[in-house]
């Protein structure tokens, strides 16, 4: 027979990596302060930002993303620009399971 104490520590050791990674964006970025990356992949799942650069050095690229993350944590606004002029804004949904819905 199992002991539940074993048990309930197996359980424990299975969903820890996945409660630690289900942790809201806005825990990894301040809400409503603009992030800066050379590349925006809404379609990635589940969806990671990446490494966010300072407005320098994506500024001297041809394209480049803003992304705004919402107070809460469940939705960002991507801000697209082109030679350093703003083309387009889209707002998106950050889904439980970290993939990304367009509003």
């Amino acid at each position: 027979m199992l002991n539940s104490n074993h048990v309930l520590t197996a359980l424990f050791l299975l969903v820890l990596p996945h409660a630690a990674s289900a942790n809201s964006l806005a825990d990894k970025f301040t809400p409503g302060t603009p992030y800066y990356f050379n590349d925006f992949d809404p379609g990635q799942k589940p969806w990671q930002p990446g490494q966010y650069l300072n407005l320098e050095e994506v500024y001297k690229n041809y394209q480049y993303y803003e992304i705004v993350f919402d107070q809460d944590g469940n939705g960002i606004t991507v801000n697209r620009y082109l030679r350093g002029n703003k083309e387009n804004s889209e707002k998106y949904l950050v889904l439980p399971d970290k993939s990304l819905r367009k509003e």
